[in-house]
């Protein structure tokens, strides 16, 4: 019988192998040969994902730490780094969401990717997309995270760029490519530190110091000589900035909105509980550690708080179905984020943050992606990703129609809807660890949310079709396309109350080794107030563009907006903001430099070394005459010299 430790190779081979056999073989000759091998490679992988993590949870092992198989890949002095799977209740919840979430994705690609010519090379680059995903989440040890976080940053570039011969789409994945880099090297940068002064790459070493080991120790960092627990604490920011960028935390979010570009299957597998999700869970895998560097929760509670507000407010004026779901990931990103940060409260840890963040990456991975293929389902048959040219759909596409409902419920936290229960558990948890302002700042972004989801479900569905192909065509709803968004609309509905009991069994903060843990009191009228609050922005939507009198015409109408309505409809204009700065100060400004640098510095320098040796040369090779009067005159020149300015004796 197949135990558990062979099946999680499974896990990670099959992806791997469907990449490798779908780009060098099936890929190029047969579009429905590699979505075949797709499906199938990914479907056993969700699989064997699913029977480990039985496995795992209902043999006793749960919520302990096992690592089944680890190899050295590298041995350096003193440590290793070393490549192996790690099992605990966070990282099986990650692999069987992320090889579930691909599986629906590839299902929903056949149907999607159907005319496309390069279908073969998207099958595969999905796979490979898939691998770097299972190995940044089972890995051991940072080393490992660096090498897949790096991986799936690559396969992510390849698929936001996929169609190439689009500007857009090139110009998107290499805004992707180089923001998440540029917030890579400060990771780099971080585990080099902390890995030095640790003496290692794990992750159960890493979380299990205390800080008072290093204070009476310094380490010199160039320009400053600082002590050992300063340094870990400059580490712990620098790591976090990875997970930052990775996560498209303010002001590094612009990549994600624009990673639009990229086919709707990409844009929903990205989105949904893979790359965007790294961060968060880089913060969750290492928050013991995160915990005990002073002032750390802080600044990721700041970051977070500031993004869920900031996309939220952005997403209420958007008109482009597949950028109002982008603002929405941003916006619940950052309540992971943040839930994280409350945690810290003064000296004291909240037990509540951990588990409603890693809860809420559950939730969310359903509802989401399921809402990315709804839109790409819309757009597929609509051929447009405007509002405004959408609405009365509902008739047309029942299946689509009554999944997107669930999903938009979910997301916007009403019960019994798999949303509710985490969100509710990320808003005690600020409650909790006294973080009253960004509690009042993720009621409102509740309301928020459900305002801007309702716009969208209305305007795409309801009222009369606002375009002749919405209007004149005969739209059919596509069974491959169809199938993963009802399938994904089951966990949406019950997910959360299936699982809410799940979660506080196993996802225990007190497994965390961290001191000084406490567990507050619950807030029973809480969820009163966060379903209010939710209801009445449902309403609002309702009012302005479903109900009888609604000037559905009017609210898209453009030309009276106020000025801070246009200010937030292009995004506080920071995409001008930042190609002005990236085009006139870095290429503008450093490239120049760096050129000028280039070209007359070193190249000058350069060619002065080579000019002087070609001289030089020729006078040797003018010396070289055999004229013998010329070298007795040379002989007696030089003793001369030699005489007068060495003193040479006779």
């Amino acid at each position: 019988m197949i135990n558990g430790i062979t099946l999680s190779y499974f896990i990670f081979l099959l992806p791997l192998l469907v990449f490798v056999i779908n780009g060098l073989f099936v890929g190029n000759r047969s579009a429905k040969g590699a979505a075949a091998i797709a499906v199938i490679g990914n479907g056993i992988a969700a699989a064997c994902a699913i029977l480990v993590a039985v496995d795992y949870f209902t043999s006793g092992m749960a919520p302990g730490k096992v690592i089944p198989y680890e190899f050295t890949f590298l041995p350096f002095a003193g440590f290793n780094a070393n490549i192996g799977l790690l099992t605990d209740p966070l990282s099986m919840m990650m692999m069987v969401v992320v090889t579930f979430i691909s599986f629906m994705v590839n299902i929903y690609s056949i149907g999607y990717m159907r005319k496309d010519p390069s279908a073969g090379r998207f099958f595969s680059l999905l796979s490979l997309f898939s691998f770097s995903m299972l190995g940044l989440v089972a890995a051991t040890n940072l080393f490992q995270m660096f090498i897949f976080w790096e991986l799936v940053g690559v396969s992510s570039y390849l698929l936001i760029g996929f169609w190439y011969h689009k500007p857009s789409a090139v110009s998107a994945s290499k805004q992707a490519f180089i923001l998440t880099r540029f917030a890579d090297s400060f990771f780099l940068c971080g585990i080099v530190l902390v890995s030095y002064i640790v003496g290692s790459f794990d992750f159960s070493v890493i979380n299990d110091l205390t800080l008072h080991d290093f204070y009476h120790t310094t380490i010199n960092l160039g320009i400053t000589t600082i002590s050992q627990a300063d340094a870990l604490v400059l580490g712990a920011v620098l790591i976090f900035i990875g997970g930052w960028g990775k996560s498209a935390m303010f002001p590094m979010h612009i990549w994600l909105p624009n990673a639009m570009e990229g086919p709707t299957p990409v844009s929903s597998i990205i989105h949904s509980a893979t790359m965007v999700v790294a961060g968060v869970y880089l913060v969750a895998r290492l928050f013991p550690f995160f915990a005990i560097c002073k002032g750390t929760l802080d600044i990721i509670m700041v970051v977070g708080a500031f993004t869920m507000v900031f996309a939220a407010v952005i997403a209420c004026t958007q008109k482009d179905i597949k950028r109002i779901l982008a603002y929405s990931t941003l916006s619940q990103l950052g309540y992971m984020m943040f839930a994280l940060g409350v945690c810290s409260m003064g000296d004291v840890v909240v037990t509540t943050g951990w588990t409603a963040s890693t809860f809420h990456i559950f939730t969310h991975a359903f509802f989401k992606c399921s809402l990315f293929l709804i839109a790409g389902s819309v757009i597929h048959v609509v051929h447009t990703n405007d509002l405004d040219k959408m609405g009365g759909l509902w008739s047309k596409m029942p299946f689509t129609y009554w999944c997107c409902f669930i999903c938009v419920l979910a997301i916007s936290g009403i019960p019994p809807f798999s949303g509710f229960f985490s969100k509710d558990e990320i808003i005690l948890a600020a409650f909790q660890g006294h973080h009253y302002v960004v509690f009042g700042l993720a009621l409102l972004t509740s309301g928020l949310t459900t305002f801007y989801m309702f716009r969208m479900f209305f305007l795409a569905f309801h009222g009369d079709p606002r375009s002749d192909l919405v209007r004149g065509h005969r739209i059919k709803e596509d069974f491959a396309m169809t199938l993963p968004i009802v399938v994904l609309a089951i966990p949406s509905f019950l997910g959360g109350y299936i699982a809410k009991g799940f979660f506080e069994h196993y996802f225990k903060p007190g497994s965390l080794h961290i001191p000084q843990l406490v567990k507050l009191e619950e807030l029973p009228w809480l969820p009163y107030i966060a379903v209010g609050v939710a209801l009445l922005a449902l309403f609002i939507a309702w009012v302005c563009y479903c109900s009888p009198r609604a000037k559905v015409n009017k609210a898209l109408d453009e030309t009276n907006r106020s000025s801070f309505y246009k200010i937030v409809y292009h995004k506080f204009y920071f995409d001008e903001i930042y190609y002005a700065v990236v085009r006139q100060f870095v290429f503008g400004g450093i490239a120049r430099t760096a050129r000028f640098i280039q070209d007359y510095i070193i190249e000058g320098i350069l060619a002065f070394v080579v000019a002087s040796v070609h001289k030089m040369g020729n006078l040797v090779r003018f010396a070289q005459s055999g004229y013998l009067p010329f070298y007795l005159g040379t002989l007696i020149v030089g003793v001369i010299f030699w005489r007068i300015f060495g003193q040479l004796p006779l």
